[in-house]
């Protein structure tokens, strides 16, 4: 072991990867005393470590970290995208199937939105997933109560600002007008908290569904609500940038049932 910042990765990273828990948590876990690295025990976290060295959590080895996984989740409305919920609301990990490893989510979808949500077992993953620079499309089925004109519309595919917020173009297709409902498709590639419900709102009509179909090149498909499917291995190097970019493709076995029991 090192802290040597050049040599080896930070021990928190590797607790992560290992899958004995988020980097926050593993930095807890160290300064209770609760690892050891070659029958040492550290309080700092601030240490590197290698292959080489042998890692204990409350004495019991840490396995080898796993590579990069990547999940795709199709998530029902009416669960929040957080391990625990202040108000005691479903969360998306109490509904997750109970074979699933330790997973983060990349990004969020809030209470009421649905759809394409990314899982991973990796936190550098994550953050390299929802880095704007990725520059991924997001892409979304969005159910409105009224109508807009292609005059409204065209000032979300210029940039709107609300309440100070300023939100990049957008682009928006009008699908079909349903009733006292209008479906329209919008694409962007920002993805700020609850962006399209405002910027809707700053056109004088009210989202009452939004579903994320995709999330750059991963498509939700006919994955069922509730359902978990993973990529390929090979996909996710493509992806992730460690060989050519081929089409993504995806696992056709489902990961169903059983599920965690609801948030307590």
């Amino acid at each position: 072991m090192t802290t040597d910042p050049s040599s080896g990765d930070r021990i928190a990273k590797v607790l992560s990867r290992a899958g004995v828990a988020s980097r926050r948590e593993a930095e807890r876990m160290i300064t209770a005393g609760r690892v050891a690295v070659n029958g040492q025990m550290i309080d700092s976290p601030a240490l590197n470590v290698t292959s080489a060295d042998k890692i204990t959590v409350d004495g019991k080895p840490v396995g080898e970290p796993e590579p990069p996984r990547i999940w795709l989740y199709h998530k029902p409305a009416g669960l929040v995208t957080t391990e625990r919920d202040e108000k005691d609301r479903p969360t998306v990990f109490s509904a997750l199937p109970d074979n699933l490893p330790r997973v983060m989510s990349v990004g969020r979808l809030d209470l009421n939105s649905e759809g394409l949500l990314l899982l991973t077992n990796d936190g550098a993953v994550k953050r390299q997933l929802e880095l704007p620079s990725t520059g991924w499309l997001r892409r979304y089925r969005v159910r409105i109560n009224g109508s807009v004109s292609e005059a409204k519309l065209d000032l979300l595919r210029a940039g709107i600002t609300v309440e100070g917020i300023r939100y990049q173009p957008m682009t928006v297709t009008f699908d079909r007008q349903q009733g006292a409902n209008a479906w329209l498709t919008v694409s962007l590639r920002e993805g700020k908290n609850r962006e399209i419900r405002r910027a809707m709102q700053a056109l004088d009509v009210t989202v009452n569904r939004l579903i994320r179909v995709s999330y750059g090149p991963f498509q939700l498909g006919a994955l069922k609500a509730g359902d978990v499917e993973e990529l390929k291995q090979r996909v996710v190097r493509d992806q992730l940038g460690l060989s050519g970019k081929p089409k993504p493709t995806r696992v056709r076995k489902p990961v169903n049932r059983p599920r965690r029991g609801k948030n307590a």
